[in-house]
């Protein structure tokens, strides 16, 4: 019913930027938190980016003042970006789209999550 599929994904040489993309679809009446997350091979997943409906926006310690996460919450949008920039071979990893939404139908809140793409920054 519901997909989030990111975009934007590659290789990078550190310094460089990136801008990752997730596109929600489906049957969604609305959409609340939405997040990047990501995890490096070997490593726990990690909250790197969060945005509320409102805007607000949260981020992991190791991206402040290098990433930038924003949406649109414009209606049959549902889109989420991650602006990545001054990128560090420390930021190679698969990053994952996860959202709150509420479809129609229920009108339950769920939590969703893409396939993920991968970033590799070389040094």
């Amino acid at each position: 019913q519901v997909e989030l599929v990111e975009s934007g994904g590659g290789s990078v040489q550190a310094g460089g930027s990136l801008t990752l993309s997730c596109a929600a679809s489906g049957s969604i009446f609305d959409t609340n938190n939405m997040t990047w997350y990501r995890q490096a091979s070997g490593k726990q997943r990690e909250l790197v980016a969060r945005i509320t409906k409102g805007y607000d926006t949260d981020y992991a310690d190791a991206v402040k003042g290098r990433f930038s996460i924003s949406r649109n919450n414009a209606k049959n949008k549902n889109r989420m970006y991650l602006q990545m920039n001054s990128l560090k071979p420390d930021d190679t990893a698969v990053y994952y789209c996860n959202a709150d939404i509420i479809t129609f139908g229920n009108y339950q809140q769920k939590n969703y999550w893409g396939e993920g793409i991968l970033v590799t920054v070389s040094s």
